[in-house]
C-alpha cells in the first residue's frame, strides 16, 4: 500500500511539474501523458460510438487522432496538463451539471414531445378516416325497398291482359349534395397534413440535435468553465478567489511561523471553523451547504419540467386510448324497415287484396374499427436514461464541495508560487481579524432596551419618576 501511494505521488509529481532534463524523466512523463490521454480517448470513443454507430472506422480514426494529439499536447505544456486535470473535475461540477441537464432536455424532447405530436396526429387521422368511411347505408336500403315494391307490382296480374299489354321502365337513383362537406374535409386534411409535415421536419432535426449538437454544447460549457476557473486562479486577484481552505502547505507555513516566534493562526477558533475549512475534508461550511442547495435548484426545476412533459404525454395517451376503447365497445345501431302493400288479384276498384310485406334489417356502426387511433407512449425508454442522468446529478451535487476542494488542490499543485501568495494572504487576513478589538454590539443593546415596557410607553417612565420624587420629599419632611 505504501509503495502504491509513493508511486502515485511520484506520478503526480511528474504530471504537475515542468519537464526535467534527462531521458528517463522525459520518458516517464511521456508514458504518464499517453496513459492519461488514452483514458480520455476511451471515454470519447464511448460517446462517439453511440452517435456514429454506422461509421465505426470514422470513430476509430477520430479517437486515434485525438489520442496522439492529446498525448503530444500534455507532454509539451504544463498548462495543458493543468487544464486537462481541471476539465475532468469540472465534469462533476456546475459545468457538468449544465451539460447533463442539456442532455436530459434533449432526451425528453426526443421521447415525450415527439410522442405528444405523434398522438395528436394519430387522433386527427382517426377522425378524418372515420368521416371518410361513413357510408349512407340507410338511404341504400330505402332504395332497395322502393325497388322491391316495383318488382312486386311488375309481376302482379294485369286485369286487362286480354285487351292491352303493359310495359314499363323504372330506374332509381339518389343524389347526396355533400360537395361543401367534402370541400371542408379536404381543406381540413390539407391543413393537418401541412402541420404534420412542419412538425415532422422539426422532429427529424431533433435526433441530430440531441445526439450531436447538445453533447457538443455541454463540452463547450465545461471547457469554458474550466478556462474561467484557471483565469481567476492565476489572475492578480487570485488571493481572494476561493481562498477559504486550509491546505497542508498552509499548516506547514503556520508551524514555520510558530517556530520563528512569529504569530500563528492555528488552531482555528469555533467562529473561524464555520468559515474556513481544512482540506481534504467531508465536513461542510455554511457557504458550501448553500452552494449545494444552489447546485440542486436547477436540477429540481428541470426535473419538474421533464415530469410535466411526461404527465402531458401520458394524459394524452390515456385519453386517446380510453376513448378509442369505449368507441370500439359501442354496439352497432340497428334499423328495422318494414314495407308492405295490398295485392288485388281480381278486383280493380275495391281494395280488399292480400297484404304483402317485407322487413329490411340493417346495422350501422357508429365508429369504424379500422379507423381507431393507436397512440404510443415511450415512458420506459425515456426515463431509464433520465434516471441515469438524475443519479449522476445527485452524486455530483453531493460531492460538489469535495470536487471544488480537489480543483483548488490541483491548481495549487501546478502553480506553487500562486499557492504561497494565497497562503500569505489568508494568514495575514486571519491575523488582522484577530487583532481587531471587539466592537460593541449596539444592535443587541438596542434590542434589549426595546424589549422594556418604558420604551414603548414613556408615560410609565414619567409616572415612575414622579413617584420617586414624592417619596424623596416625604423622607425629607420626616427628617
Amino acid at each position: 500500500m505504501r509503495s502504491f501511494a509513493s508511486l502515485t505521488q511520484h506520478v503526480w509529481g511528474l504530471f504537475t511539474s515542468e519537464r526535467q532534463p534527462g531521458w528517463k524523466k522525459l520518458l516517464q512523463l511521456f508514458a504518464v501523458c499517453c496513459t492519461a490521454s488514452f483514458i480520455s480517448s476511451s471515454f470519447l470513443f464511448l460517446g462517439l460510438y453511440s452517435s456514429l454507430t454506422n461509421f465505426p472506422l470514422v470513430t476509430l480514426a477520430i479517437v486515434a487522432s485525438v489520442w496522439i494529439a492529446l498525448s503530444i499536447a500534455l507532454f509539451s505544456s504544463k498548462c495543458v496538463r493543468c487544464f486537462a486535470a481541471l476539465f475532468v473535475l469540472s465534469c462533476g461540477l456546475r459545468e457538468g451539471r449544465n451539460a447533463l441537464l442539456t442532455a436530459g432536455t434533449g432526451i425528453v424532447a426526443a421521447g415525450h414531445i415527439q410522442s405528444i405530436f405523434h398522438n395528436i396526429k394519430v387522433l386527427a387521422d382517426s377522425i378524418t378516416c372515420n368521416i371518410e368511411a361513413e357510408h349512407f347505408a340507410l338511404i341504400k336500403h330505402y332504395v332497395e325497398a322502393i325497388q322491391w315494391i316495383y318488382n312486386q307490382l311488375k309481376f302482379s296480374n294485369n286485369p286487362f291482359k286480354d285487351i292491352v299489354s303493359l310495359s314499363d321502365e323504372f330506374n332509381t337513383f339518389y343524389i347526396i349534395s355533400d360537395e361543401g362537406f367534402k370541400l371542408r374535409l379536404n381543406t381540413t386534411k390539407q391543413q393537418i397534413q401541412s402541420v404534420t409535415s412542419y412538425i415532422s421536419s422539426i422532429l427529424a432535426i431533433q435526433p441530430y440535435i440531441s445526439q450531436r449538437l447538445l453533447p457538443l454544447m455541454g463540452f463547450i460549457l465545461i471547457v469554458l468553465g474550466t478556462y474561467l476557473f484557471i483565469r481567476k486562479f492565476v489572475s492578480t486577484q487570485s488571493a481572494k478567489f476561493k481562498n477559504i481552505y486550509i491546505t497542508k502547505r498552509f499548516i506547514e507555513f503556520d508551524e514555520q511561523q510558530k517556530n520563528q516566534q512569529k504569530p500563528s493562526v492555528l488552531p482555528l477558533n469555533k467562529k473561524e471553523r464555520k468559515v474556513y475549512l481544512t482540506i481534504p475534508s467531508l465536513s461542510l461550511t455554511q457557504k458550501e451547504k448553500k452552494n449545494i442547495g444552489c447546485f440542486f435548484l436547477p436540477v429540481f426545476t428541470n426535473l419538474c419540467i421533464w415530469a410535466l412533459f411526461a404527465a402531458i404525454d401520458y394524459m394524452l395517451y390515456w385519453l386517446i386510448f380510453s376513448v378509442s376503447k369505449h368507441l370500439q365497445e359501442l354496439p352497432e345501431m340497428e334499423v328495422h324497415l318494414k314495407v308492405y302493400y295490398q295485392k288485388n288479384e281480381d278486383n280493380f276498384i275495391i281494395n280488399k287484396g292480400k297484404v304483402i310485406q317485407n322487413n329490411f334489417h340493417l346495422k350501422i356502426p357508429l365508429f369504424k374499427h379500422d379507423c381507431s387511433p393507436k397512440p404510443e407512449f415511450s415512458l420506459l425508454s425515456t426515463w431509464i436514461q433520465i434516471g441515469v442522468i438524475t443519479f449522476f446529478l445527485i452524486i455530483f451535487g453531493l460531492f460538489s464541495s469535495i470536487l471544488v476542494q480537489l480543483k483548488v488542490l490541483v491548481s495549487s499543485s501546478f502553480y506553487p508560487n500562486i499557492e504561497m501568495t494565497r497562503i500569505h494572504y489568508l494568514h495575514s487576513k486571519l491575523l488582522r481579524y484577530r487583532e481587531k478589538p471587539p466592537q460593541k454590539n449596539v444592535k443587541r443593546k438596542f434590542n434589549s432596551f426595546a424589549q422594556t415596557l418604558q420604551f414603548w410607553f414613556p408615560i410609565f417612565k414619567a409616572m415612575g419618576t414622579i413617584r420617586k420624587k414624592e417619596k424623596d420629599m416625604i423622607n425629607e419632611n420626616k427628617v
